[in-house]
């Protein structure tokens, strides 16, 4: 694989420091991005596009974006785009501009098959840890994630991180596309078949996706409503039987669950909460104060969205995810959405623990940063809150 660009001694600098804010008394450094590369891209982007390929004040940046230049999340940002070597300047620097690669990357004059490389190099080789692993599984079926850990413990990343790392590195596997299903199974690509070569994937026939088996998830009394280690399910549940429920139960049993398994956080779906009362009060009261809310928008459900409004409206963090068939609404189509493809078993199964993975990688950003759940209430009324 290429070598990735020579870090500036300036970007160096930058890209190496912390957030202050975010930091953690009694934590190892953590060696690898704390987002994934598209966010990272995805800033680089708004750079190119507000001035042009040219270096901008970084207030403009953040006042165009409508955030706040000095909340720990946009730091954040700046910080990771340094460390995936797409900006110099960092978060505390007056412009902010863009190096070659980033340039390459955005550039129309850049023919496809480099764009390619350069992603692959900023996204992979520009961190030794994902570096390593990807020279060591690539050409081959996805590993279980119990090889990834071990590989990466080999890496030299510590403990604490270990699991956060093979999540970050499967996601940024996915976002430039080395990650691909052929053949019925997840493969890791080599940079020369990705650029070289376009998968050829044989369309699956149409199966339906059922569940044979409710989730292995009891019933939370008052007592064990810890809503610091709590993630509350939205999602269209419908009766015993429904389609609505055999879609709630697979996706929360075979990748919802399994992903806050390894956030440490235990979810609680409507139907699960054992509490004398109004129902509805109680869903509420899980609205508001569970530590993050993972929101299902398949099948487009009145409850789910009348949910989610509520918990934009208490600025907390929300992670998105649908059944690829049903796209959001333009009021929510800007948000980052976990979109998973179960028009078939054979393009579900192969994927599940990519999904898992990508689901892990925005619950483990919401907590670590509760500033980064942007919604349009958030957006265009900054200063309102409730009480």
């Amino acid at each position: 694989m290429a070598k990735p660009p020579k870090k500036p001694a300036a970007q160096t600098a930058a890209a190496t420091e912390e957030p202050k804010s975010g930091g953690r008394k009694g934590r190892a450094n953590r060696p690898f991005p704390s987002a994934s590369y598209s966010e990272a891209e995805a800033f680089a982007r708004a750079i190119y596009e507000i001035g042009s390929g040219h270096p901008v004040r970084r207030l403009t940046v953040f006042d165009e974006l409508k955030k706040s230049p000095e909340s720990s999340a946009s730091r954040e940002i700046v910080t990771n785009a340094n460390k995936y070597l797409l900006v110099k300047g960092g978060y505390q620097a007056e412009t902010l501009g863009l190096t070659d690669e980033a340039i390459a990357i955005f550039s129309d004059s850049t023919p496809h098959r480099e764009k390619l490389r350069t992603r692959v190099i900023l996204a992979i080789d520009s961190v030794p840890a994902f570096k390593t692993l990807y020279e060591r599984f690539s050409g081959n079926r996805r590993p279980a994630n119990s090889a990834l850990v071990d590989a990466a413990r080999d890496a030299g990343v510590p403990q604490e991180y270990l699991n956060e790392a093979v999540d970050r590195f499967i996601v940024n596997l996915e976002n430039v596309g080395l990650l691909q299903t052929l053949s019925g199974s997840e493969r890791i690509l080599s940079l020369d078949h990705l650029v070289d070569a376009s998968a050829q994937q044989i369309p699956a026939p149409s199966v339906r996706i059922v569940a044979d088996a409710t989730p292995n998830t009891l019933p939370i009394t008052s007592e064990q409503a810890d809503f610091e280690r709590m993630c509350f399910y939205i999602t269209p549940i419908g009766d015993e039987g429904s389609d609505f429920r055999k879609h709630s139960d697979l996706f929360l049993s075979s990748i919802v669950e399994p992903a806050l398994e390894t956030v440490g956080l235990v979810v609680i779906r409507a139907d699960k909460i054992d509490k004398p009362g109004i129902i509805s009060r109680q869903v509420f009261e899980y609205i508001r104060r569970a530590r993050v809310v993972i929101a299902d928008l398949s099948f487009h459900n009145p409850n789910v969205f009348y949910e989610l409004a509520i918990r934009h409206m208490l600025k907390k963090p929300v992670i998105q995810i649908s059944q690829i068939s049903d796209k959001p609404p333009f009021d929510i189509n800007q948000m980052r959405t976990i979109f998973i493809d179960n028009s078939s078993i054979y393009s579900l199964v192969p994927k599940l623990e990519t999904y898992k993975s990508e689901i892990a990688n925005q619950v483990r950003r919401a907590l670590e940063n509760t500033d980064t759940g942007d919604n349009p209430i958030s957006i265009y009324y900054p200063d309102l809150n409730v009480t």
